[in-house]
């Protein structure tokens, strides 16, 4: 597919953007380019494991689990139960097709293969239409930081310990030293884009991955199109992740106004829920217009309803 094509940029996490990025392949399909986050990224049982990579393409592709979000619908687990029995670690959940997917993508990988064309691989032989890019093809990983000052690494956080250690940072290893991927910097260098949406995902360990690379967040404010976010607080409240979670325990208010101090003037537009409308002249002081609709996105419905108001928005900036 060639990246010229695509003139509408998403950034996205796992679940919760990929949700929004469905919307927008919808409407968009091959005009689409969906740069995703890779600092989740890990090695797991001598495989090369993409999170929020897979999430989304198995998202765009139709054959995600529909009541986890994650992984792939009618998944079976026998190989984790046969792990088990050699008393292997099994805190991490691959089911058997996914582990497919991990397989082809670690042996072409270990044929010289960059992630990114693994990547447009794997898409190819789902069939999908838009293009799902990783946001570099080095390696960074993402690690939490402890109250008692220790690192953990994400994974081990998020699915290993549930989220329930106290949050009080993050870094990023390898970020000083990954470039961004070929196709973000084609995407990037594109003045004829007509928006850059950053889909409701986790801001600190979904989208700081994708901004932190050397570059990317000056030249999202560098770029002509507008930079419009959705915000992933609802009312308070996460809708999936915890997000709200992590601001509590870094002294943050759990509200859409503080997510968008967080992206500060890095963004043109910023879309909250109705839920949120008391917020809105708040944020609008801050310098950013501030679309209320609703956000929740319960079906397919939902989630093109939801990406063509993004579409529209959008065209309040139109150059």
């Amino acid at each position: 597919m060639n990246v010229t094509k695509s003139n509408y940029l998403a950034l996205s996490g796992g679940v919760g953007g990929a949700k929004l990025a469905l919307g927008l392949s919808q409407l968009l399909q091959q005009r689409l380019a969906i740069v995703t986050n890779t600092g989740d990224d890990f090695l797991h049982l001598g495989l090369k494991i993409c999170p929020d990579l897979d999430t989304v393409m198995y998202t765009l592709a139709g054959i995600s689990n529909p009541k986890l979000g994650w992984g792939l619908e009618n998944e079976s687990w026998n190989c984790m139960s046969g792990l088990k029995r050699y008393q292997q670690a099994t805190w991490f959940q691959l089911g058997d097709q996914d582990l497919a997917t991990h397989i082809v993508r670690t042996d072409l990988l270990n044929q010289g293969l960059s992630l990114s064309e693994v990547t447009a691989q794997l898409c190819a032989n789902l069939n999908i239409q838009s293009r799902i890019i990783p946001m570099s093809d080095d390696p960074v990983a993402t690690q939490v930081k402890l109250s008692d000052g220790s690192y953990l690494a994400f994974q081990n956080y998020f699915v290993e310990q549930q989220c329930q250690p106290q949050v009080c940072g993050f870094k990023f290893d390898g970020i000083n030293q990954a470039n961004v991927s070929p196709a973000f910097h084609a995407c990037l260098d594109q003045p004829q884009l007509s928006a850059i949406i950053i889909c409701p995902s986790n801001p600190f360990v979904s989208v700081d991955p994708i901004l932190s690379l050397a570059g990317v967040s000056q030249s999202l404010r560098d770029h002509p199109a507008p930079v419009i976010a959705v915000s992933p607080i609802v009312g308070g409240m996460a809708i999936k992740g915890p997000t709200a979670k992590m601001m509590a325990e870094l002294n943050m208010p759990q509200s859409a106004l503080a997510i968008a101090q967080h992206y500060g003037d890095l963004l043109d537009g910023f879309i909250i829920d109705q839920q949120d409308k008391a917020l809105q002249e708040d944020i609008e002081a801050l310098g950013i217009e501030v679309l209320t609709t609703n956000t929740l996105m319960k079906d397919l419905n939902d989630k093109i309803d939801l990406a063509k108001t993004c579409l529209d928005f959008a065209k309040r900036w139109s150059y």
